[in-house]
């Protein structure tokens, strides 16, 4: 029941049609967020090879992009622009959540989101299959390394301060070991071993939004949990590109 709540809370997809989920298992969805990676990275890699073989590669790669953002609902990138404002604007714990929890989205935001996509757009150049590749390794070992963030901080606010109204329980060793091999497993099957150092960059991305999510908030949110993810899977794709560039595949 809990896989079936992470594809019911990480999609817009109908699978709340299959089973009635108690609510209880919406905190045990984070552990199989990578495992959704392979829903919506699959999404995103089928999409980009059937539009890569009648148009050009760069318009093939933003369709795939918007393919998953439907697949989503947008919900991490709103959890980003939330991001983005809350960081930008506050200067306080309280004034930084205050700022996230607010329905509009502000020029930090905004802004923030027109250089992810103008950064994503950028690998729409990269071969047609090492594209679809590193579409779905890239989504599901970044959800993975996003989702630590519920193991290494406390949640940031009340439980009656969520917007999503749930608090997610942190990973037990089961759940941990679960997440980690969703994760990996892509890497292990499809990734080339030259780009296998790519994966570090979402590490150290997450090493880095940590120490600042802990400063700021002495905690988490759910729009720092999507965020995380984005700006993880940005820096894989970045650091595949700088393999790419220096040694080629």
């Amino acid at each position: 029941m809990n896989i079936l709540a992470a594809f019911i809370f990480f999609t817009r997809l109908p699978f709340w049609k299959i089973k009635e989920v108690p609510a209880g298992c919406f905190k045990h969805v984070v552990p199989y967020w990578p495992l959704t990676g392979w829903l919506t990275g699959g999404i995103m890699a089928g999409t980009l090879w059937l539009a890569g073989q009648i148009l050009p590669l760069p318009l093939a790669w933003i369709i795939a992009i918007i393919a998953r953002l439907l697949a989503t609902g947008c919900l991490h990138e709103d959890g980003l622009a939330d991001f983005l404002d809350g960081f930008g604007g506050g200067t306080t714990r309280e004034r930084t959540l205050a700022i996230m929890k607010d329905s509009h989205i502000g020029s930090y935001g905004v802004i923030g989101l027109i250089v992810y996509f103008l950064l994503l757009s950028q690998f729409g150049n990269l071969p047609l299959h090492l594209l679809c590749t590193l579409a779905l390794c890239g989504d599901c070992w970044s959800k993975f390394c996003a989702s630590q963030l519920i193991n290494y901080l406390p949640y940031a606010r009340k439980e009656e301060d969520s917007k999503a109204k749930v608090v997610y329980n942190r990973m037990n060793l089961h759940e941990l070991s679960a997440a980690f091999v969703c994760g990996l497993l892509p890497l292990i099957l499809f990734l080339p071993i030259k780009l296998w150092p790519a994966t570090l960059f979402p590490l150290f991305a997450f090493i880095l939004l940590c120490r600042l999510m802990k400063r700021r908030l002495q905690g988490y949110t759910g729009d720092c949990c999507g965020a995380a993810f984005l700006l993880c899977e940005l820096s894989f794709y970045i650091g595949s590109m700088i393999i790419i560039t220096r040694y080629g595949v």
